[in-house]
């Protein structure tokens, strides 16, 4: 009797092993979709390193000083006299910088400019004060009219607008740091800065040369 209740249990227990169905875990979109977002960032993020971070052998031995990056340079030589080079700065809001070219003769000179007068024609060019979005005050001045006189040990040279507009303010440090016309001449050694109006901005722009036409026309003089 004994036995064959044993055998009647272990029946039953087979039955049930071979009724038991087997359970496949199955993977949701869900989570297919949280497995590959990874992915797809880090080559979002790979393509925006490569967008953002160049390749040294691509960049510049210097850096683009702020006048390279914010202005286009143009160049009047011989402006009204032979030597006498300017440079005028263009910015894209239309204001243009007027200075000393590199290969203006003052710097040719022995100790260059020492001095800078703004005392010029019948007004003091530094007096001139400009207020307000309308500019006022601001006076109108043609191409050739005087800004200042730079003057060195043995002579002196008339700074010229070579831009037809209004004149917004001078650069009135180089009253007592005339040196900063032979140390910087390009970026605090400015003379003025000027406003043309667009019409006359493109007549002047026709007697202007550009970064490569001046460094041809100056090669023999100027120190690259």
């Amino acid at each position: 009797m004994t036995e064959q209740n044993a055998d009647a249990t272990n029946t039953v227990q087979t039955s049930n092993v071979e009724n038991v169905k087997p359970t496949i875990v199955g993977c949701s979109h869900s989570d297919t979709a949280q497995k590959s977002e990874p992915l797809i960032e880090d080559l979002q993020d790979e393509e925006l390193r490569k967008f953002l971070v160049p390749k040294l052998e691509n960049l510049p031995i210097s850096p683009p000083s702020a006048v390279e990056s914010n202005f286009v340079t143009y160049f009047a030589p011989d402006f009204m006299k032979p030597g006498h080079d300017q440079y005028v700065h263009r910015h894209a809001n239309g204001l243009c910088i007027i200075g000393l070219a590199p290969t203006h003769i003052a710097f040719k000179d022995e100790g260059g400019v020492t001095s800078v007068d703004f005392n010029v024609g019948k007004s003091d060019r530094s007096g001139i004060k400009v207020s307000g979005k309308r500019k006022k005050n601001a006076q109108h001045f043609e191409s050739n009219t005087a800004l200042c006189k730079a003057c060195t040990k043995d002579a002196s040279y008339i700074v010229r607008c070579c831009v037809k507009g209004s004149l917004l303010e001078v650069n009135d440090r180089l009253i007592k740091q005339p040196e900063l016309l032979n140390s910087s001449a390009d970026r605090e050694g400015y003379i003025a800065i000027i406003m043309p109006r667009p019409a006359d901005w493109i007549k002047a722009k026709t007697t202007l040369l550009g970064m490569e036409e001046y460094r041809e026309l100056r090669k023999d003089t100027l120190q690259l």
